[in-house]
C-alpha cells in the first residue's frame, strides 16, 4: 500500500519506551495505523482491488509504502481523504465496542470517558451522546473547551479529586461504565467510582502504567465489572462483532454522528516532535504523519 497518511497513538509511544506488550524491538519501522491507495495485491486476494483507498492496521506504518493483511483493512468512506479517515479502524471502532457492545451503552446510562479530547475519547463523547448517555469527561483544563463542543455534560480536570466529584455528580451512585485509558492510579480510581454491582470498567491502554484489582476487592470492597478490550485481540477473536461495528460506524457516518476526520499533519521527518508532544498531552485529536515524496 502505498501511505497517504498514516495515524500516530499512544501505543506508538509506549513502543519506543518498551513497555507495549509483545510490540516490536528496535531497530524496527514504527506506526501500525495508515490510509493510502493499493498498489500490489497478494495471491488470492480478491476483497480489494489495486487502486483502492483502504484504512488499516499493520507494521510499519510510518514509511512511504506498508504491507498490510487483506482482512485487516476496510475502505476510506466515499469523498473522504486518507488522512480524514484516519481512527476508524481503530479510534472509533474502539470507543464503540467497548461503551456499545461491551459496556451496554443505553440513554440511561452515566458515562466516565477519560482522556476525552484525544483520538478515542473525542469518539466516545460523540458515540455517548449520540445514544443518549450523560458523559462525565477528564481532560487538561486548557482543553475543556474542545470537550465540552463536542456534547460532554461535565469536564473534570486532572487536577481535581476525581472520586469526589464524580459521586457528586452522580448523586454517590458513580458511573455506569468507565472508558479507562489511562492506568496507575486513575485505575485504580475508575474501579472506585463504578457503580456497585452494575457498573462496567472498560480497559483500552494503559498510558500511565500497569495497575491492579484483586478478587478479594472485587467481591467485597468493589464489586464492579472489569473488561479488557485491545482492538487487536477483538478483531482476531470475535470477527463477528468487528464487523458488527463497522457496520454500525457506517450507519454513523451516514447519521453526521461521526464526520470527516481532521487531524493535526505532521510530516513524516516530524514523527519523533509528533510522539513527544503526544507524550506531554501538549495535542489534542488525532495526530497524522504525511509521507514527503514527488508525485
Amino acid at each position: 500500500m502505498r501511505i497517504g497518511a498514516a495515524g500516530v497513538n499512544f501505543a506508538d509511544v509506549m513502543q519506543t519506551r518498551g513497555t507495549y506488550d509483545g510490540g516490536p524491538r528496535p531497530p524496527y519501522v514504527a506506526g501500525f495505523e495508515a490510509a493510502g491507495e493499493v498498489v500490489a495485491l497478494g495471491e488470492g486476494v480478491t476483497a480489494v482491488a489495486v487502486g483502492d483507498h483502504v484504512i488499516g492496521t499493520g507494521y510499519g506504518a510510518f514509511a512511504e509504502y506498508m504491507v498490510m493483511a487483506a482482512d485487516a483493512v476496510v475502505p476510506v468512506p466515499a469523498g473522504w481523504k486518507d488522512e480524514e479517515a484516519l481512527g476508524l479502524v481503530l479510534n472509533w471502532a474502539t470507543a464503540l465496542v467497548s461503551l456499545k457492545q461491551l459496556g451496554g451503552l443505553t440513554a440511561d446510562t452515566t458515562v466516565l470517558i477519560h482522556a476525552a479530547a484525544g483520538g478515542v475519547g473525542q469518539a466516545a463523547v460523540r458515540i455517548a451522546k449520540h445514544y443518549g448517555a450523560t458523559v462525565i469527561a477528564t481532560a487538561s483544563a486548557s482543553k475543556h473547551d474542545v470537550v465540552r463542543r463536542l456534547g460532554a455534560d461535565h469536564v473534570i480536570d486532572y487536577t481535581t479529586d476525581l472520586v469526589a466529584e464524580v459521586r457528586r455528580l452522580t448523586d454517590g451512585r458513580g458511573a455506569d461504565i468507565v472508558l479507562e485509558s489511562v492506568g496507575g492510579d486513575t485505575f485504580r480510581q475508575s474501579i472506585e467510582v463504578a457503580r456497585r454491582v452494575t457498573g462496567r470498567v472498560v480497559v483500552i491502554g494503559a498510558a500511565g502504567g500497569e495497575a491492579s484489582v484483586s478478587n478479594w476487592e472485587l467481591n467485597f470492597k468493589h464489586p464492579v465489572h472489569v473488561i479488557g478490550q485491545h482492538l487487536t485481540t477483538t478483531i482476531q477473536q470475535a470477527p463477528e462483532l468487528f464487523a458488527e461495528v463497522l457496520e454500525e460506524l457506517s450507519d454513523l457516518i451516514k447519521a453526521g454522528v461521526y464526520p470527516k476526520g481532521t487531524p493535526t499533519v505532521y510530516d513524516l521527518a516530524d514523527g519523533p516532535k509528533a510522539l513527544a508532544e503526544l507524550e506531554a498531552r501538549a495535542t489534542v485529536g488525532k495526530l497524522a504523519l504525511r509521507p514527503s515524496r514527488e508525485d
